[in-house]
């Protein structure tokens, strides 16, 4: 029945569609994605009844089965509380860490008047952001094909609770043409707690 207000669909009709499971599936934007697995090393880490990944004071963090064919792009949502210093960092993994010289990395800052960049090539991890708060810090990261057999690609965006306004903007390729299920989070030095959670995105 075509609604005059809100055209071939009103929300009766839909609500109805959603709750006999016609309408369930994810067929277009975004999807969360619950990992087959997880492995850590520190006080403790779950998944969350949603899908998410709660970690507190952990050295490392895997996240297996959230890369598939499903799905060629990914964004992945990071929350880190406490003190965070010690940003993260990822290893792309299939049955095994991939810590070949493959990566490359590329940031760009500016805080005030001050503008900087750099880049690193042939180290073993993407780095996230960096931040001296003791408050919290998070980034919505975008992975292009990390379960392609090609070159993976990331973007992060970073925020952080410092009160000046800053931009810190990081990027990575992995050169390594190979099909990646997972990857594993780590801090630079240290533990951390938070949550993280990945979303497929629609082809």
């Amino acid at each position: 029945m075509v609604d005059p207000v809100y055209g071939r669909w009103g929300p009766t009709e839909v609500m109805e569609r959603v709750l006999d499971g016609t309408w369930a599936e994810v067929v277009d934007g975004m999807g969360l994605i619950q990992p087959e697995s997880i492995t850590y090393s520190g006080t403790s880490a779950a998944i969350t009844d949603l899908g998410s990944v709660e970690f507190e004071a952990v050295s490392s963090l895997s996240l297996n089965g959230v890369f598939s064919s499903d799905f060629d792009n990914y964004m992945i949502s990071l929350r880190l509380i406490g003190n965070v210093a010690n940003f993260p960092a990822y290893r792309l993994r299939s049955s095994s860490i991939d810590s070949t010289t493959g990566y490359v990395r590329q940031y760009l800052y500016a805080g005030s008047t001050t503008i900087s960049g750099g880049r690193t090539t042939g180290t073993t991890e993407f780095f996230d952001f960096g931040t001296s708060t003791s408050l919290w810090a998070g980034s919505c990261s975008y992975w292009y094909g990390p379960s392609l057999t090609q070159p993976t690609a990331v973007r992060f965006i970073p925020v952080d609770a410092r009160d000046a306004a800053t931009i810190n903007d990081y990027a990575g390729t992995h050169s390594v043409s190979t099909s990646y299920d997972g990857f594993t989070l780590f801090p630079n030095t240290g533990t951390f707690t938070g949550r993280i959670a990945v979303y497929g995105m629609v082809k």
